[in-house]
């Protein structure tokens, strides 16, 4: 692609999400995400290949039957209760049909079927961008809105979400699918905390970002898409095959990497909330995650590749990827735990 066309297409990405950011009127909001989903389409599709343009046109379908959907509900709130401000949403129709919206937008169970299709069909890069950077707009609403939403259908939503996102990603071979699975399992965890602790949602969402940008971007360097090829990871680099398996425990929230600090907050407040049983149910999903991120480390480190694979030996190639940004990210994805003390302190105060 041509580097000026790329260049305002990521400054049109920009802008779509720091608009939803920065407004209060639901008309702004919508017209900042629209900015985003037009900007990210032929970025998806430059590949030119026939999954790229199916995945492309899928992405387009839901998000714009999302967009549909939020103009819907807020031109309903307005009709019904004279408001426009995002924070004025208060008529039950209007909040349901806003959050069923935001869900479809995020990839959220039960609406969550585009999310791995999608993902399969793109480059590591482009896969990444829609896994990290596209969440921010409908989650910045998402957490205007929660305050007015019925609570027992946000933890409906990220239970079945969580559940979901666990149990999907078992059969799985493909890399990016279960990447999109685990998004859907960690958006989970997110939802099920939003209402009784919005800052919890955003530590969460940071170390999600980091953790999955670690993730993508050490399979973009070793070039691996399926977990076969993930294999040949440790004749590549040992070190980063090793630093790749942390990750991958990290995101499954074990101790004492990154990823247990949110789960282990979000627990511990819906245990205060009165909500144990929700609490039970989400560690128990989170096993679930926890198996194929397993099943990926032993790929990683403990096989050897199969001496069918018909690709060129990657190693004896030349590297020349720049390594710098994986290094910061994949050293945020592993060693953050120390400061939960100081986050909980923020948090409190």
């Amino acid at each position: 692609m041509n580097p000026y066309v790329l260049t305002i297409l990521l400054s049109s990405l920009g802008l779509g999400t720091v608009l939803t950011f920065a407004s209060s009127h639901w008309l702004l909001a919508w017209m900042g995400l629209e900015i985003n989903t037009l900007a990210i389409i032929p970025i998806m599709a430059q590949q030119h290949h026939p999954r790229a343009i199916e995945a492309t046109t899928k992405y387009f379908l839901t998000q714009a039957t999302a967009a549909a959907m939020i103009l819907f509900a807020s031109t309903t709130n307005a009709w019904l209760m004279g408001e426009w401000e995002i924070h004025q949403l208060s008529h039950p129709l209007a909040t349901t049909t806003v959050m069923l919206a935001l869900a479809l937008k995020l990839g959220l169970a039960p609406v969550h079927f585009w999310l791995p299709e999608v993902l399969q069909g793109l480059e590591l890069t482009t896969g990444l961008i829609l896994s990290t950077w596209q969440k921010l707009a409908p989650f910045a609403l998402m957490i205007q809105t929660a305050p007015t939403i019925n609570s027992s259908l946000l933890v409906a939503i990220g239970l079945l979400s969580t559940l979901v996102g666990g149990w999907g990603g078992l059969n799985q071979t493909q890399l990016r699918k279960i990447l999109a699975y685990s998004s859907i399992a960690h958006l989970g965890w997110m939802v099920l905390i939003l209402q009784f602790a919005p800052s919890l949602t955003l530590l969460s969402l940071s170390l999600y970002i980091i953790m999955t940008s670690s993730a993508f971007l050490t399979l973009k360097t070793n070039n691996a898409l399926t977990i076969n090829t993930l294999a040949t990871s440790w004749t590549k680099s040992p070190t980063l095959a090793a630093l790749a398996a942390l990750v991958l425990l990290s995101l499954g929230g074990l101790p004492p990497l990154s990823g247990f600090m949110p789960k282990w907050l979000i627990l511990q407040e819906l245990t205060k909330q009165g909500l144990p049983l929700s609490a039970t149910l989400a560690a128990m999903t989170a096993l679930l995650s926890l198996y194929f991120y397993l099943r990926l480390c032993y790929a990683l480190t403990l096989t050897i590749y199969p001496n069918t694979l018909t690709a060129t030996a990657p190693w004896r190639l030349n590297f020349t990827t720049i390594t710098l940004p994986l290094s910061i990210i994949t050293i945020l994805a592993l060693g953050l735990l120390p400061l939960t003390p100081a986050v909980t302190a923020m948090l409190d105060w």
